[in-house]
């Protein structure tokens, strides 16, 4: 795989003088046609072995063209906040909006390559990891994303020679040290492990460009030729194709049944059980959430359901019972200019918790699945992607130590149309009802359907639904007040077993 990047190229001063100035205007020139049409986020990896010349390309990267629309991204050593949530959240901060340039020099690939060289993973959990890596940038590309992927190589000898340069110059004698020349006797161990890696992940969507690294001048022209290609071919038609052939058309019950036809929407508790029952749950779910263990774990629920399914009253008497430190709410409406020019999950991403504590969406991005699927404000291929893309994100959650609590509260038409009715009849209810509330019902039957294959697909073992028959307020509030003092206590058992 490396062998054409260990050839000797190069390129000669007077060569690189003569093109330089050329490259560098036609790179601000296509930089700030990107920035001025803001039609999508540019993601440049620059990957590779020790001394290829990664530092240098990007200081020559910022200086080619204009710094302010680049966000540079050099990660190091995860700091605590980092380590309290997923792998990826550190990345997914740091994503460029749409318009921006943003350079990654130590990116989601660093850990996972570093973890299989020095045996603390198997070649297995090091395709997983690439497997995963795959589905976040076909999720970025199908999102608009330009992803541009540069591997540096040298050969061994060719790390040789740099790094005894390098460190013969005092300017530079810095940037050799102790851990490189440790990692240069693993020359073989790092060019198996890099090529199982780059053969798992050069994708049509974001292929590997493999650059030698040995020569500055020819370094840097490769890169920022191909830069500017990939900008100018993007720019002409910079909206993703369909990732994804029209779904099969959905087959109809035939008997009528579905998951939630098939709820028990008539089951209701007493005024007084449920306050007698609400003083033991809040209290049990107090407790738990004190207990020394739960600052190893976080909680992240998430409330859907039918307009006046009761989400609201569900969610504040689970949050009666907790810490009011300890806990944000976060309710999700139409999507800001800021959100709009991330990928939609970013949203999301952006309000996980750290570890002991929790964050409830009121709503959440089953709305994907859900009204923007029913409404038309995605194409089909964005929602039909989005049930793996949500599985994916979801699953990096459980193994980071959330406990994910997703509940679906559903009620009858005509149970909604009585609260409907209530609310356009009650003073300080009034702000509750809308017209779109009125138009959605018209939709019931979709509405339904989505959500009866949200559920389907969505619903796994590591992240089930919740289904809350939620025609009797009380009841539902109890069953949501259960759901989570048992799943948070199952967590806390393994944590302390």
């Amino acid at each position: 795989m490396f062998e054409s990047a260990e050839l000797g190229h190069s390129i000669d001063k007077k060569t690189y003088e003569e093109e330089m100035p050329r490259l560098r205007e036609a790179l601000l020139e296509v930089q700030h046609e990107l920035v001025e049409k803001a039609a999508f986020p540019t993601f440049i990896i620059l990957a590779g072995v020790d001394g290829a010349g990664k530092g240098e390309t990007l200081k020559i990267l910022n200086e080619w063209m204009d710094p302010r629309h680049i966000q540079t991204n050099a990660m190091g050593t995860p700091s605590d906040e980092e380590r309290e949530r997923p792998y990826m959240w550190r990345y997914w901060r740091a994503f460029p909006p749409k318009g921006k340039i943003g350079i990654f020099m130590s990116s989601w690939y660093s850990t996972p390559i570093l973890d299989r060289v020095f045996g603390r993973t198997a070649d297995s959990q090091l395709d997983q990891a690439m497997e995963r890596i795959v589905r976040l940038e076909r999720m970025l590309t199908d999102e608009g994303a330009l992803i541009l992927k540069y591997w540096l190589h040298l050969s061994r000898d060719g790390q040789r020679e740099r790094f005894k340069a390098l460190e013969k110059d005092p300017r530079t004698s810095w940037r050799v040290t102790e851990r490189d020349w440790k990692n240069l006797k693993r020359s073989d161990e790092f060019k198996t492990v890099n090529e199982r890696a780059l053969r798992r992940t050069s994708t049509a969507f974001a292929p590997w460009t493999i650059v030698e690294g040995a020569d500055d001048y020819y370094r840097y022209l490769t890169i920022g030729k191909s830069v500017l290609e990939a900008l100018r071919k993007k720019l002409k038609n910079p909206k993703p194709a369909d990732s994804v052939s029209p779904s099969p058309p959905s087959v109809p019950s035939l008997d009528n049944l579905s998951i939630i036809r098939k709820l028990d929407l008539t089951q209701s508790l007493t005024k007084k059980k449920y306050q007698s029952q609400l003083e033991k749950y809040e209290g049990q779910l107090n407790i738990l959430t004190r207990k020394p263990e739960f600052q190893k774990i976080d909680v992240v629920a998430v409330f859907e359901g039918n307009d006046a399914a009761g989400k609201g009253g569900a969610i504040r008497r689970a949050i009666g019972g907790l810490d009011a430190r300890i806990y944000s709410l976060i309710p999700i409406a139409a999507p800001t200019q800021e959100e709009k020019a991330q990928p939609y999950l970013w949203r999301f991403w952006r309000h996980l918790p750290r570890k002991g504590r929790v964050t409830v969406f009121d709503r959440s991005w089953y709305g994907r699945l859900l009204v923007e699927r029913v409404e038309g404000f995605c194409s089909e291929a964005d929602w039909m992607r989005a049930y793996s893309e949500i599985n994916d994100f979801e699953e990096q959650l459980y193994y980071s130590g959330a406990v994910l609590l997703k509940f679906w509260l559903t009620i009858t038409p005509e149970e909604q149309l009585k609260r409907f009715q209530d609310r356009e009849a009650t003073g300080f209810k009034r702000f509750k009802i809308t017209e779109e509330d009125w138009r959605n019902r018209e939709k019931w039957a979709d509405y339904e359907s989505a959500v009866c294959d949200m559920i389907e697909r969505t619903s796994t073992e590591i992240a089930p639904w919740t289904l809350i028959e939620a025609n009797d307020k009380r009841f539902a509030r109890i069953k949501v007040l259960r759901t989570f003092c048992q799943e948070i206590g199952k967590r806390l058992k393994k944590v302390k077993g």
